[in-house]
């Protein structure tokens, strides 16, 4: 059974607390953006050998593999839209503009439900340490380089690495992992 779409905007988490996981964007320091990216990925290879894996708490939520998949494909994805946005023409008024990511087609398509959960946790893995090390590189006035999803939200590398660290820390609340080793 496919689980109902998530149509929540969720850009205010750039701004706001979340006061589903605890996420506060005005804690996130330049500094601390690559480690946090780097450290998102633990403990997932132990949440992914869980025996029900595969099982969905429910109708409304997805399995803990369903949700590794997606957090894979996050890391993914933000790593894409950062090297964007770092490597747009200046003189675009917008920034770098972003193709739709519908996540919710992408676990139907990529049959997130049905993946080696050993593979997943190793491509967390990667992908978090290539995710960290790009953001690690940014510099000076490259955290003010802007982006814009196909929804209209607007970016810059800053308040977007807030947004992509919200996504990755809350995900470990969704399958039971500490944020706060993120």
């Amino acid at each position: 059974m496919a689980i109902p779409p998530d149509t929540k905007d969720w850009t205010w988490v750039m701004t706001q607390p979340c006061p589903e996981c605890g996420f506060n964007p005005s804690a996130v320091r330049h500094a601390d953006v690559a480690d946090r990216i780097a450290r998102s990925a633990a403990g997932w290879g132990d949440t992914l050998a869980r025996p029900d894996v595969r099982v969905r708490p429910d109708e409304h939520t997805w399995s803990v593999l369903e949700y590794g998949c997606h957090v894979r494909d996050v890391l993914r994805i933000m790593r894409t839209r950062l090297g964007l946005m770092l490597t747009y023409d200046q003189a675009s008024a917008d920034g770098a503009t972003f193709e739709n990511w519908d996540q919710d087609a992408t676990a139907v398509d990529d049959r997130y439900g049905v993946q080696d959960p050993a593979v997943v946790a190793d491509e967390i893995g990667t992908a978090a340490a290539e995710f960290a090390l790009a953001y690690g590189a940014v510099q000076g006035d490259q955290w003010n380089r802007r982006g814009l999803r196909s929804n209209g939200s607007a970016f810059t590398v800053e308040s977007f690495a807030a947004y992509a660290l919200h996504d990755l820390e809350h995900h470990r609340v969704d399958v039971g992992l500490d944020p706060s080793t993120a």
